[in-house]
């Protein structure tokens, strides 16, 4: 059996031996398939693999042919190489929950530890560089049930759901023990305060901020030389909000920050057609 650490969960199991209804070779020949399949596609050789990782060609060459499977710590740097969870490099036995807001999740929206590590248990909305972005669960219900109203599925059902849910999820059932006790709370509400003494023009009054991941929020701006720019980073985690002007129109005002800056922008929908109005230092 494998134990996976974890940042902020408890221990991950894995078993190799049922894992695949009780086939270890199986689950050995997967996860040899996957690091094959991965070290092509990053155009690595078995030898260039092997020094990175501070070991024999033969044990990678062992590993893609199923005789063996790389050990925890092993599998942690393949992770790191690849930049895929531990998870996938096992063939993906575990399907994937956020413990915070119970989406599924998949490599490409996983959350990350402070020292840039994929972490297999929150989504990225929820968990970023190692901080939790949500310690209030009704305001956690209030962003989600707004997105799950379709057709078939009311915002009042949503909310019902959200609530019976959440509670049974880790972070929750954990919460005063793995929270930060107010101290990103503390950092929004500062942001927020930054943010509003700016006194912008028709921006109204900035409440809330949410986690938003840098890949839907960076958008490409025209500088005056005709240059094309972004300026933030699609795997980072922002906090932002999107606000409608107060003397109406058809633009809006998108506000992120984090650690080190503050932006502000209009734009019209989709995001088209941005314009930079501040860009602060912290």
């Amino acid at each position: 059996m494998i134990t996976l650490l974890s940042v902020g969960s408890e221990n991950k199991n894995y078993d190799l031996e049922c894992d695949y209804g009780g086939n270890k070779e199986m689950n050995q020949y997967v996860t040899g398939a996957v690091i094959r399949k991965l070290r092509e596609k990053n155009n690595i050789t078995q030898l260039q693999l092997a020094e990175r990782l501070r070991v024999s060609d033969k044990t990678i060459s062992k590993w893609e042919t199923g005789d063996t499977v790389p050990n925890t710590e092993t599998l942690k740097l393949l992770s790191r190489e690849f930049d895929v969870s531990i998870n996938t490099l096992l063939g993906e036995p575990r399907k994937l929950i956020c413990q915070c807001c119970g989406m599924p999740i998949d490599d490409s929206i996983l959350g990350r530890d402070k020292d840039g590590a994929l972490n297999e248990d929150y989504c990225k909305w929820c968990y970023a560089d190692g901080t939790y972005t949500y310690n209030d669960m009704d305001e956690l219900i209030d962003l989600c049930a707004k997105n799950m109203v379709n057709e078939h599925f009311t915002e009042e059902q949503a909310r019902s759901y959200m609530k019976q849910m959440l509670p049974q999820l880790d972070y929750w059932k954990r919460y005063d023990e793995m929270s930060d006790h107010g101290q990103f709370e503390a950092f929004k509400e500062q942001l927020i305060k930054e943010i509003n003494d700016l006194q912008i023009d028709g921006l109204p009054k900035v409440d809330k901020l949410y986690a938003l991941a840098g890949e839907t929020v960076n958008l490409e701006y025209t500088l005056p030389n005709g240059q094309h720019v972004k300026f933030l980073d699609d795997q980072k985690t922002y906090l932002g909000n999107q606000l409608e002007p107060e003397f109406g129109g058809d633009r809006c005002f998108g506000v992120l920050a984090d650690m080190d800056f503050i932006m502000v922008c209009t734009y019209e929908k989709d995001g088209e057609n941005p314009e930079l109005m501040i860009y602060k230092k912290r």
